[in-house]
């Protein structure tokens, strides 16, 4: 049957447009986006899995923040440890002078008060130690800990070295000095097991910061490689959708051609009432 009313290759012509301009609305979004998969709409099971990446990445970002902080924390107690260890070694220096029995009581003296400005300076070195409010070395913290993992589960533990005068690491007292060459000596021993002490402290901050170190390194590179994993599910290949492009502009203007030719397949039927 001839009809005006219902042209079937024209719909047919009119669906198979409709249909290559919805491919190509969907390949000019992956261009523009560089996305095959932008929303849940176009892949929910992929978006989801690419989504929850995304909020591990992000939360690595906190973690690699913690990291650093807590590995500044450390730095700047080695750097004031560091300045202890050579105070003492100055005050060992001082008293061993002092020791000497040769000495008169004026050089003594003197030997006395540059020793004791050298002791207050390390109570000074130990108050400004701190960093963002956090000093390991003055006896105000036992530990810190750092974000370890995505989850907050896991945390590395730094533990404080508590260098104050009279402590468990630096033994000589708050107050120590000499004024004869017999108690100059007697500091000796003392300042000696106060050295050793420090170093050994230092070994220990230096090896928490070190874990502290190599763990922001896993951290970044983790997060490096979930981000390519991202890519790998969500990321648009731009060459492959480029020449889809091409191919569906082309295959829209036969489209369009078609559906014109379409429309005017019936036009014979006007000579039938001429």
């Amino acid at each position: 049957m001839n009809s005006i009313n219902t042209n079937i290759g024209a719909m047919i012509a009119l669906q198979n447009l409709n249909a290559i301009n919805r491919d190509l609305q969907t390949t000019q979004n992956r261009i523009s986006t560089g996305l095959k998969v932008a929303s849940a709409k176009d892949d929910g099971a992929t978006w989801a899995i690419a989504q929850s990446q995304r909020s591990t990445v992000s939360s690595l970002d906190a973690v690699k923040e913690s990291l650093s902080r807590n590995s500044s924390v450390v730095d700047v107690a080695m750097t004031a440890g560091e300045s202890v260890s050579d105070l003492l070694t100055q005050l060992k220096e001082k008293a061993l002078a002092a020791s000497d029995t040769s000495l008169d009581s004026v050089a003594r003296s003197a030997l006395k008060n540059d020793f004791v400005a050298i002791r207050n300076q390390i109570t000074k070195t130990l108050a400004t130690a701190g960093f963002n409010g956090i000093n390991l070395l003055n006896g105000s913290k036992t530990s810190i800990a750092a974000l370890a993992n995505a989850e907050g589960t896991s945390r590395l533990t730094v533990a404080a070295q508590n260098m104050s005068l009279g402590g468990s690491i630096v033994t000589l007292g708050a107050s120590a000095d000499f004024s004869t060459a017999t108690s100059a000596a007697a500091l000796l021993s003392t300042l000696d097991s106060s050295i050793n002490n420090v170093s050994a402290a230092l070994a220990r901050l230096g090896t928490s910061s070190k874990a502290l170190d190599n763990h922001l390194t896993f951290i970044s590179k983790l997060q490096d490689t979930i981000t390519a994993g991202i890519g790998n599910l969500v990321d648009a290949d731009l060459a492959k959708e480029s020449a889809r492009l091409q191919s569906l502009q082309v295959r829209q203007q036969l489209a369009i051609q078609m559906l014109s030719f379409s429309a005017q397949s019936q036009s014979w039927v006007l000579s039938l009432f001429r």
